[in-house]
């Protein structure tokens, strides 16, 4: 089957990213051709033939960060200007996405997260066109929702909120759609009446992960780690809900320097920078300058080289130098970082996240220490100290969760789930 790929960023270390490769692999691997077309790759990311770019689907392209402004942040009094702008764009992007499926013959689509999530309103608007025309099948991969962000995507404007009811899930009949948590397949069907698929998120589980080698033996002396460092990874972006200022209170109240947090993502995702600020403040408050380590610069979604020949680190490779995951979030639509962390055989310290972490993942069996509503307890930093200081225990914890995961979350698991829903 030919199977084409809707997505607004492809290839970046994002959930929805690196969910969306495990799925096209498992489709490929299951005789399927996979095209994709995406707003933008990394700069690293080199095209195939499968692989299109209409940068207007990107979330940082001026069509996308326009509207997000006018309709949410700082709308204007009349809707006039930007319902205008929003139909024009729809109808531009209608076009050329409709271009794509023809020209490579598609049989299906498969909607990464923009028929969810309305951060990019005239990609959703497009994409619910193509839908409306009922050319093709339909399988949209929904991570998250507009009522899962708070008041994030509520505007004013009536005329928004009504495409944002029509599109942001689409209702049509013919749309099958794969949740990734039983909260949100509950919600669809009590609102919607919409029937649902949980498809967790998943990591190959017979393929080598986490395993030291010649090309990542430089990473801890690139991140400033020394032999005797205790290196807690924080493998998420730098956004508010990822719980980070939990993190270095954990190595503060560890009170060890040779404890040292590494954040492996980036700011680029949030707004002004104020939580990056907070964070540093509060690294300059309890003096550990030495013991949180900002890692973007070197950390990345895959193996690749600077443009000054320098080495950037894949996950794996991150994780190889790991002594354990640090994982607060205070939300999660599922939770790879925490999958990754099973795979990669370290254990993980974890917020139970609701109302996803303990239905979804959490009551399978796993071992780790578990915090509730960010709330470190003096029980739980001994915990953590006792298990990072005794590599015994680390792996017997280490083996009993990666055996937990593989059972729940590898790609044998996603295939029996895609054979279903791709079966038209």
């Amino acid at each position: 089957m030919n199977i084409g790929v809707i997505i607004g960023r492809y290839q970046d270390i994002d959930g929805v990213s690196l969910e969306t490769k495990k799925w096209i692999q498992v489709l490929e691997r299951m005789g399927h051709t996979i095209h994709i077309l995406a707003g933008g790759y990394p700069h690293y990311y080199s095209n195939s033939p499968h692989h299109s770019t209409l940068p207007s689907l990107s979330f940082f392209s001026p069509e996308c960060e326009w509207e997000q402004k006018r309709a949410f942040f700082y709308p204007d009094r009349d809707p006039d200007e930007l319902l205008s702008h929003l139909e024009r764009t729809t109808q531009r992007l209608t076009k050329e996405i409709f271009k794509w499926v023809v020209l490579n013959k598609l049989e299906t689509l498969l909607i990464e997260n923009a028929s969810a999530l309305p951060c990019h309103l005239s990609m959703g608007m497009a994409v619910k066109n193509i839908i409306d025309y009922g050319a093709v099948h339909i399988v949209t991969h929904d991570h998250d929702f507009s009522w899962e962000r708070s008041r994030r995507y509520h505007s004013p404007h009536k005329e928004v909120m009504d495409i944002i009811h029509n599109a942001f899930p689409p209702k049509n009949s013919h749309v099958k759609h794969a949740v990734i948590n039983l909260d949100t397949q509950k919600h669809l069907k009590k609102t919607f009446g919409l029937e649902s698929l949980v498809v967790p998120n998943v990591m190959d589980f017979s393929a080598p992960y986490a395993k030291k080698d010649n090309f990542n033996k430089s990473l801890p002396k690139r991140l400033g780690l020394g032999k005797k460092d205790i290196a807690l990874i924080q493998m998420t972006r730098i956004v508010k809900r990822k719980g980070i200022l939990t993190a270095i209170d954990l190595v503060h109240r560890l009170n060890d320097p040779h404890i040292k947090l590494v954040i492996s993502g980036s700011a680029a995702d949030d707004e002004r920078l104020g939580y990056y600020k907070k964070l540093l403040n509060k690294i300059r408050r309890l003096n550990l300058q030495d013991n949180v380590l900002f890692a973007d610069h070197c950390i990345s979604h895959q193996r690749s080289k600077t443009k000054d020949g320098k080495p950037v680190y894949s996950l794996s490779d991150t994780y190889a130098h790991a002594t354990a995951s640090t994982f607060f979030s205070k939300y999660e639509g599922f939770g790879n970082a925490f999958v990754e962390s099973v795979l990669a055989k370290r254990p993980v310290f974890v917020n139970n996240y609701k109302p996803v972490y303990w239905p979804d993942i959490g009551s399978k069996g796993f071992k780790t220490v578990m915090i509730e509503n960010g709330k470190l307890t003096d029980d739980a930093v001994s915990q953590i100290d006792s298990i990072i200081h005794n590599k015994k225990l680390c792996k017997e914890i280490a083996e009993h969760n990666f055996a937990l995961g593989k059972k729940y979350f590898s790609y044998e698991v996603l295939e029996e789930l895609l054979t279903e829903l791709f079966t038209f």
